[in-house]
């Protein structure tokens, strides 16, 4: 089964993409998600991240997301140390989804599929991308950060140049979405 990667930038509309292929019957693993998940349900990644991060990112025992997202998009350093907490849990849970499944091809959706490695998985990967100000409107209007909180997570991620040498499609969406590319990628796909 081919493993199809998906990346770009916060609010490039990889989650839009993804939902096109999951309406041709593709399976989506969304690594965000899941990398949400194991901070509510992994007790082992808790631990991990009481060590590095101390009490400070914690409210009543449970991790505060918001001071979490203070703390690593202002440091670079502590935001590879989370990932190195994460990222392996991730991994696992999608191998896990993966064997259960019967298709084609599956679709890992990650922002940061190629920075975290996971896209030496992957069979061919998609970049979504999309401009600054798009990118910036779209995460205001369905988050509620401010322009300078995803500016700050902006640029701790790659910039599309950096992507797209490892990227085997591309699809621009800043806000016509062109889906008969889409089509024509999931023919080929399916080759």
């Amino acid at each position: 089964m081919k493993i199809v990667g998906v990346t770009g930038g916060i609010g490039s509309g990889k989650s839009t993409v993804c939902k096109v292929f999951e309406s041709l019957g593709i399976p989506v693993f969304n690594a965000d998600e899941e990398a949400k998940n194991i901070y509510i349900t992994e007790p082992q990644a808790l631990q991990q991240m009481k060590e590095v991060f101390g009490e400070a990112v914690f409210s009543n025992g449970q991790l505060d997301k918001v001071k979490l997202a203070q703390v690593i998009f202002s440091n670079e350093d502590l935001l590879r140390k989370l990932n190195g907490i994460i990222h392996p849990l991730v991994r696992k849970r999608f191998i896990e989804w993966q064997t259960a499944l019967n298709a084609p091809y599956v679709i890992r959706e990650a922002a940061i599929l190629i920075e975290s490695g996971a896209h030496k998985d992957c069979d061919h990967i998609i970049l979504v991308s999309a401009s600054d100000e798009t990118r910036i409107q779209r995460v205001i209007e369905r988050s509620g950060l401010s322009e300078e909180e995803i500016r700050k997570r902006i640029v701790n991620q790659w910039t599309d140049k950096q992507r797209r040498p490892y990227c085997d499609f591309e699809i621009r969406n800043d806000g016509n979405l062109i889906l008969h590319e889409l089509y024509q990628i999931h023919e080929i796909l399916l080759k």
